[in-house]
């Protein structure tokens, strides 16, 4: 078998502060080989993954596609639960399916495949598409790319804890993250280049960028070194969800675990209504956005490697401090937006704090990965990873359509008082469970 070059296998150890890139706790020996050259095919893949969404992002780009072709103002409001809902709902069923490769890696490219191809087509509608059939075919992409992004990410959980180590994985997801930031500040980039109002080129282009990415990411994953798994077990969607049902029934950390996931939606659904309070305030639109963008890339490039080392050491405590610091982001929002004075007409006291949300977010988001892919094993992590999305998928349609009617009645400030609650009990529960690493 091949082995790693030696400045490659030192740049490993130093991105992950090893002092032998041979040291695997939970992977083959096979893997563990070749676990340098993967952890950088992960990263890569990352880049273009990350790139990709942020280009194609149904809080930015989507919503100014759906404006330029004309399209109802009500179908905007779709967006962002088709993108995010459409991921996780169907992974449960195609958790067994998956279960029959012996290798998953080719799930994940046949996923990022088509969702390059999506955003093709939404590419060519930002040049051709027009009105309510345009926006129509827009959402009708949408759902496609959003089922397509649920079966790379189901696949690229399983490829990840094949190939990547445990106290591993939490840096690597860090480093992505990290990644991740940057790609989100070019994004801004470009948005704010392009103006107020980007025309349908600007947005074909953006999209086809989008579209290079997800080849990217396919090409990376067709790139690693998988070991055959085993294939014993595979289900059918049904008898998937009853062994799903059985299973949090029987693993009492897993339901435990779910619990505390879902109270940390609290993170996720105060992001916009945090940017739509500065909004709001300082009569600030695409200026403000911009502003809301660099933050958000700077602040995911300051704290994933930092959650991430930690998370290897305790994603419990990661997830339990993550939601703490969620309570506090929200309650400084809505007093900022309680207070008097000219500042808080400006957006720069909220973006200062939606820069602090993004930061403890990719604390959420690193600490339940982590944890989620450590308490699992090779026989069963695509089915936790699956149940664990589809149970998340049907709460967030259900809390998401709960918050957004609270915030129609109470107003963003007040309800982002509630998200912090929530938050605490997400605090309460993650501090309960037991450790994973």
């Amino acid at each position: 078998m091949a082995q790693p070059d030696v400045s490659q296998t030192q740049l490993y150890e130093w991105l992950t502060g090893d002092d032998d890139s041979r040291m695997c706790d939970d992977i083959p020996d096979g893997a563990c080989q070749e676990q340098p050259r993967n952890f950088f095919l992960h990263l890569l893949a990352s880049l273009g993954n990350k790139l990709a969404d942020e280009l194609s992002s149904a809080r930015l780009v989507l919503p100014w596609l759906l404006g330029i072709i004309g399209a109802p103002v009500w179908m905007v409001g779709l967006l962002v639960p088709i993108r995010e809902a459409g991921a996780l709902l169907p992974q449960l069923f195609v958790a067994g399916f998956i279960r029959l490769k012996p290798q998953r890696k080719w799930v994940w490219v046949a996923g990022a495949t088509l969702q390059a191809v999506t955003a093709a087509l939404l590419a060519l509608l930002a040049l051709i598409g027009h009105g309510a059939l345009g926006g129509g075919l827009v959402l009708a992409v949408l759902v496609i790319l959003s089922l397509a992004r649920g079966l790379s990410s189901i696949a690229t959980k399983d490829v990840l804890g094949k190939t990547i180590a445990k106290r591993r994985r939490g840096t690597l997801m860090g480093w992505s993250g990290s990644i991740a930031g940057a790609a989100t500040l070019i994004a801004g980039g470009v948005l704010v280049l392009f103006g107020d109002r980007p025309g349908n080129i600007a947005l074909a282009i953006l999209l086809s960028v989008a579209a290079a990415g997800w080849l990217l990411n396919a090409l990376c994953a067709a790139r690693i070194k998988e070991v055959l798994g085993a294939v014993e077990g595979g289900e059918n969607a049904w008898d998937s969800i009853k062994l799903g049902m059985s299973l949090m029934r029987e693993d009492t950390t897993f339901l435990h675990f779910n619990v505390a996931r879902a109270l940390l939606l609290s993170s996720a659904l105060a992001l916009p209504y945090l940017a739509l309070l500065g909004q709001q305030q300082s009569g600030t639109e695409l200026g403000g956005l911009g502003i809301l963008v660099v933050v958000s890339g700077l602040a995911a490039m300051v704290a994933s490697p930092i959650w991430g080392k930690r998370a290897d050491r305790s994603s419990r405590r990661v997830m339990r401090d993550a939601a703490i610091g969620t309570a506090m982001c929200c309650l400084l929002a809505a007093l900022i937006a309680w207070l008097p004075g000219s500042w808080t007409q400006s957006v720069l006291p909220y973006a200062g704090v939606y820069a602090l949300l993004v930061v403890v977010h990719h604390g959420v988001r690193l600490g339940r990965k982590t944890y989620l892919v450590d308490i699992a094993n090779q026989d069963n992590r695509a089915l936790y990873v699956a149940l664990s999305n589809t149970f998340t998928g049907v709460l967030m349609l259900i809390v998401g359509g709960m918050i957004g009617a609270l915030a129609q009645w109470l107003g963003s400030a007040m309800l982002l008082v509630i998200l912090a609650l929530i938050a605490l009990g997400a605090m309460l529960s993650a501090h309960r469970l037991p450790e994973a690493e």
